[in-house]
């Protein structure tokens, strides 16, 4: 049997309640991080980021190791988030992993997806199981263990 360690903070940034309840309540129903936090938008989030990413405050505000990140939001969107995380300099930049969540993904965004390093992959809403096992294995092999 497999046993998951938890991350330390997964953040689900989308403006949906519905696919944030489903989210948050499958990745704590898995154990999956210590700390799940739920951001409405690109902007709080990349404000966020900028904060806890550095390295002087990464230790009272966690820098998430995951970002679950909506497409379409209003204020900023995923691709808006990108641009500017794409430009930034975070310190703790190449520690987080990023994968966008769609509910509709044109082939049009699927291909500008590509433009962007960071994102690792895009996912369908809201999550199943088997995706976040998917992810925690792909991306996060230590915190799985064999019990």
């Amino acid at each position: 049997m497999r046993k998951i360690i938890p991350l330390n903070l997964i953040m689900l940034v989308d403006d949906d309640d519905t696919t944030n309840y489903l989210n948050h309540r499958l990745l704590s129903r898995l154990n999956a991080a210590h700390e799940i936090k739920v951001i409405t938008d690109g902007e709080q989030a990349f404000e966020y980021l900028a904060h806890a990413c550095d390295q002087v405050s990464h230790q009272t505000q966690p820098c998430p190791d995951l970002i679950l990140m909506d497409i379409k939001m209003p204020v900023m969107d995923g691709f808006e988030f990108l641009e500017m995380y794409q430009q930034a300099n975070l310190a703790l930049k190449n520690k987080i992993v990023i994968l966008m969540l769609t509910s509709s993904a044109s082939f049009y965004d699927l291909e500008r997806l590509k433009k962007y390093d960071a994102v690792k992959k895009h996912y369908s809403k809201s999550l199943s199981e088997a995706d976040v096992k998917e992810i925690l294995e792909e991306y996060f092999p230590e915190h799985i263990t064999q019990q």
